[in-house]
């Protein structure tokens, strides 16, 4: 099979992750509305647990932390006044973390995230979070489109199957294509949390 290189290693940009202490770690919708009902995604209870262990890395080297919250309105799966648009207990906000409200699949859009970024003068993002081919994918190309250098952490994240074009894409597949896209320019890409170095 022929080896297809990647637009990151042809632009000669990094394909290593940068160290977690040079780095914000942002966790995006761990909301409640992935974990039941219509909405709960393929693989959601392993992917909090890989996103609840960067966490607590995250916390103990002092890094910052950004919480990603979704607000659709009042009666939406993304119900800031309801608790499935609530932030999972085991990684919801702790102290003075900052929680970021969006309305839009790229974090960046109409909120306050590059504001924060700018004032804890990081550049390298460690994402985390759902959807991996919504919201997850829309901010790591936001990140990149900003300059930032975003790495998306595969198992702290998962989708959900897709229809289209009068089948379902299925939750691995979608996951797959998400993450290979990403990594093809946006963001390294890389397994689970341990691959990003301390």
């Amino acid at each position: 099979m022929t080896e297809h290189p990647t637009l990151r290693a042809l632009s000669g940009l990094p394909v290593e992750p940068a160290g977690l202490a040079d780095s914000t770690l942002i966790l995006i919708d761990c909301q409640n509305t992935y974990t039941q009902g219509v909405m709960e995604l393929d693989g959601v209870q392993p992917a909090l647990d890989e996103a609840a262990l960067l966490l607590d890395r995250a916390r103990t080297a002092g890094i910052p932390v950004i919480h990603i919250q979704h607000d659709a309105g009042e009666g939406s799966p993304y119900d800031l006044t309801a608790e499935n648009g609530q932030i999972v207990d085991r990684v919801a906000p702790r102290d003075s973390e900052p929680v970021v409200v969006k309305n839009f699949p790229n974090s960046f859009v109409h909120t306050e995230l590059d504001r924060l970024l700018k004032e804890s003068e990081t550049s390298n993002v460690v994402l985390a979070g759902f959807m991996t081919h919504m919201c997850v994918n829309s901010t790591a190309r936001g990140a990149f489109n900003l300059g930032y250098a975003p790495t998306v952490v595969a198992a702290a994240t998962a989708t959900r199957p897709l229809p289209s074009l009068g089948t379902q894409v299925a939750s691995a597949d979608m996951q797959a294509a998400s993450l290979a896209a990403m990594a093809d320019l946006f963001a390294v890409v890389v397994g689970d949390g341990a691959a990003v170095p301390d």
